[in-house]
């Protein structure tokens, strides 16, 4: 005798409403926290935008690019430090009001946090069964709260420009081997030195053509660059590069490397560069092994997150306006906990749920606070961990952040409907 088919319960609409009321409480909730939140980030009123701005005034009256200085009160001075490359991309606002230009800015930055929350979310809210708009809304609302995302607004930095060819790159075209695959990170590459680390991450996955095709892509900008400005492209390759003191001092709290964090031990002093570079080997070794391993996985997010990880570590400078890596690292985990909650490895899910909870609160709430214009070293272990807070956080997830296996992340929509009606 065939088992008797349980209809799914209906939906009162009162039930509905309801659940309704409390996503729309939910979303006005978050809405309304933003601007406590970037209060104290409005301090920086589109500071790095507008020695960007100044500089590129400065280049267009003939001067040389790299001999812009501008004074500040807690590093001394700050200089334009990006490849030449970037000052091509960046030349047209020499000529534009400040207003144009924070438009210019902000409303590319929204938008790229909309599209690119949208590539690392929807995936799992439909694999789970979660309502797709209001996860998006929240997410997106979160991925605005955190602290990258404030710093890169308020700054007025060119951070998700990178982040959006970054993810369209190995999210989409590197896993389906298209012919342009490696355009992405190249550009990226070309525009700030930051992104080179995933040329790394595609030879420790083998993956060969593409890159080749981000270096080759890295080259032609670079020599497209030298062409226009042959002087100061022939400076910053051969000088400006090497020279970390133009972007800051490495002990400053925002820095949050490796060498921020040896930087902070040993001040005033610098710290030894051997010692750094055995951690930077043992770190990158580590951290590109297990990105190799969750690519060969079918995991490719955990891949490339893990990278992004390794990069802000093994960077001399790496302010926390360059840790957008934490925010993929939350979806992952979030992911993995909710798989965990269909009964398998529940352990290791309630884990990473904590992990992600603890991240959320960590960087959604925490600012990093001038800590003076004067030298100042770690005195004790609560200063080491409060100092250093995201440095052990990215050391941490390079340890536990899961690779979820291809198999894990299929879900059989008939399972969706058993759980809905046992739930």
């Amino acid at each position: 005798m065939p088992a008797e088919s349980v209809a799914p319960p209906a939906v009162s609409q009162d039930d509905a409403g309801g659940r309704t009321a409390r996503r729309v409480v939910t979303v006005l909730a978050l809405a309304a926290l933003l601007p406590a939140l970037y209060l104290p980030a409005l301090r920086h009123d589109y500071y790095d935008l507008k020695i960007y701005m100044r500089a590129m005034d400065w280049w267009s009256a003939g001067h040389p690019l790299y001999d812009y200085v501008q004074p500040d009160r807690v590093q001394g001075a700050l200089y334009f430090t990006y490849p030449p490359f970037a000052a091509l991309l960046l030349a047209p606002f020499a000529h534009l009001r400040l207003g144009v230009a924070i438009a210019a800015f902000v409303l590319p930055t929204l938008a790229g946090v909309v599209v690119t929350t949208r590539w690392l979310v929807r995936p799992v809210l439909r694999r789970h069964g979660l309502p797709v708009g209001f996860g998006l809304t929240v997410a997106v609302l979160l991925v605005l709260a955190v602290e990258s995302t404030r710093e890169t607004i308020t700054l007025g930095q060119i951070n998700m420009l990178l982040v959006v060819l970054i993810l369209a790159d190995l999210l989409f075209a590197v896993p389906q081997g298209r012919r342009w695959a490696g355009v992405g990170v190249g550009l990226a590459a070309a525009l700030k030195l930051f992104p080179g680390i995933f040329v790394l991450y595609l030879l420790a996955t083998r993956r060969w053509r593409a890159a080749v095709v981000a270096t080759v892509t890295a080259a032609v900008a670079t020599l497209l660059a030298a062409a226009v400005a042959p002087g100061d492209s022939w400076r910053f390759w051969t000088h400006e590069l090497w020279a970390t003191d133009r972007v800051g001092r490495t002990d400053y709290t925002g820095n949050q490397s490796l060498f921020g964090l040896l930087s902070r031990i040993t001040a005033p002093a610098e710290p030894g560069r051997l010692p750094w570079l055995l951690l930077v080997l043992l770190v990158a070794g580590f951290g590109l092994w297990r990105a190799a391993r969750a690519a060969q996985a079918g995991d490719a997010l955990t891949g490339l997150t893990l990278t992004g990880l390794v990069g802000g570590l093994i960077s001399p400078i790496t302010w926390t306006h360059h840790l957008y890596w934490f925010i993929p690292a939350v979806v992952v985990l979030v992911d993995a906990a909710l798989d965990a909650g269909r009964g398998t490895r529940r352990r290791r899910g309630l884990f990473a749920l904590a992990v992600g909870t603890g991240m959320v609160i960590v960087y959604g709430v925490v600012t990093f606070q001038d800590w003076g214009t004067g030298t100042v070293h770690t005195d004790d272990p609560v200063d080491f961990v409060v100092r250093n807070a995201y440095v052990l956080l990215s050391l941490l997830l390079l340890v536990v952040l899961p690779a979820r296996r291809r198999a894990e992340k299929v879900v059989n929509r008939t399972d969706l409907v058993k759980d809905d009606v046992r739930g």
